[in-house]
């Protein structure tokens, strides 16, 4: 899907103009500005720019990438619209960007944001098929002003997504939960073989989650079992304890190892994901593979487990997770717009 050419935004001193790879360097300082002045749960290497510019064969950044360059050269805001391929119920735009904390107060974010919604207005319109269409951006809920440009550009709360923290060393740590694991079934660490299978078991497993959408195997690849950060010695799957037929996925976990957002100076193991197909469901599968992921992040000397999970959750994974002593540690806002078809 490519857009027809949406009028850039008209700021004195500054050039708009698309994204590329020789950007990334001063794209990357730009970020790290923008995340020291407002502190957020998600932190970006120059590696993970290039992937979020280019990493996928729908990516078009000509057309879905904006920045804005000032008279010396710098990078002082930055806009990107993702619709991924695989969206059934609801299309996707995904609009993410930032602004410089030196600029702002000046309506680049108003212009940015404005720029993104028509384009994803347009790739939403240009998607296969009949599905209505939303425009979805994050906002951390302390940032005041983002929470402004939100309501203002017409989106609403669609949910609160709360970021949770164990602490598995020092001060206020607890005991590490033993959990057993439900008859008829064995937990095993993840496999290369069992990667498809657990594809297919999380798409099921989340049919029912609020804004979510199957994965294409490209995209489960990329952004989860073949990410550079996937710790796949920390993760787990869950299997049918029957050696007379094929092994079939119960539940299973993916950790990830995101060393760029360890500033706080605690090393945290972190759970990308984690689900139960729907057949198990309530026979504490989740708590198995978590508690096993636990022991992983302990054993291999992190300070912390981290995961992030729907506020409103409707599976009781909150529940779970305090039961294993997670806390909240940051609020997420997610924002829709709906975008009819």
């Amino acid at each position: 899907m490519s857009t027809t050419d949406v009028p850039e935004p008209d700021s004195p001193g500054l050039v708009w103009r698309p994204l590329g790879e020789a950007d990334l360097p001063r794209w990357h300082a730009l970020t790290q500005a923008v995340e020291a002045a407002d502190r957020p749960a998600e932190r970006y290497t120059e590696d993970d720019l290039r992937d979020e510019l280019l990493a996928g064969s729908w990516k078009d950044p000509a057309h879905r990438s904006l920045a804005a360059e000032d008279e010396a050269g710098r990078l002082v805001a930055f806009g990107l619209v993702d619709v991924r391929p695989g969206d059934v119920s609801t299309v996707r735009a995904f609009l993410w960007g930032g602004v410089h904390p030196e600029h702002r107060g000046r309506g680049l974010g108003r212009q940015l944001l404005a720029w993104q919604c028509a384009v994803g207005r347009q790739l939403i319109a240009a998607a296969p098929g009949s599905a209505p269409g939303e425009l979805v951006l994050h906002s951390d809920e302390k940032l005041a002003d983002r929470t402004a440009l939100a309501r203002a550009a017409g989106f609403e709360v669609r949910r609160y997504h709360l970021v949770m923290r164990r602490l598995l060393t020092g001060e206020g740590a607890t005991p590490l939960p033993q959990v057993p694991v439900p008859d008829g079934l064995r937990v095993l660490p993840w496999s290369a073989e069992l990667d498809e299978q657990v594809r297919l078991a999380h798409n099921e497993a989340f049919a029912d989650h609020r804004g979510s959408e199957p994965r294409t195997r490209e995209d489960w690849q990329r952004w989860v079992s073949g990410h550079r950060d996937a710790r796949t010695d920390w993760s787990f799957v869950a299997l049918v304890d029957d050696p007379s037929s094929p092994p079939q996925v119960a539940g299973y976990t993916i950790a990830f190892a995101f060393e760029q957002d360890w500033v706080d100076g605690l090393k945290e193991g972190w759970t990308g994901l984690l689900g139960t197909r729907r057949a198990h469901r309530r026979r504490g599968v989740g708590a198995a593979l978590l508690a096993a992921s636990l022991q992983a992040f302990a054993r291999d000397g992190m300070d912390a487990a981290g995961l992030d999970v729907d506020r409103e959750n409707p599976s009781g994974a909150l529940g779970l997770y305090e039961r294993l002593g997670y806390a909240p540690h940051q609020v997420e806002v997610v924002w829709g717009s709906a975008v009819p078809r």
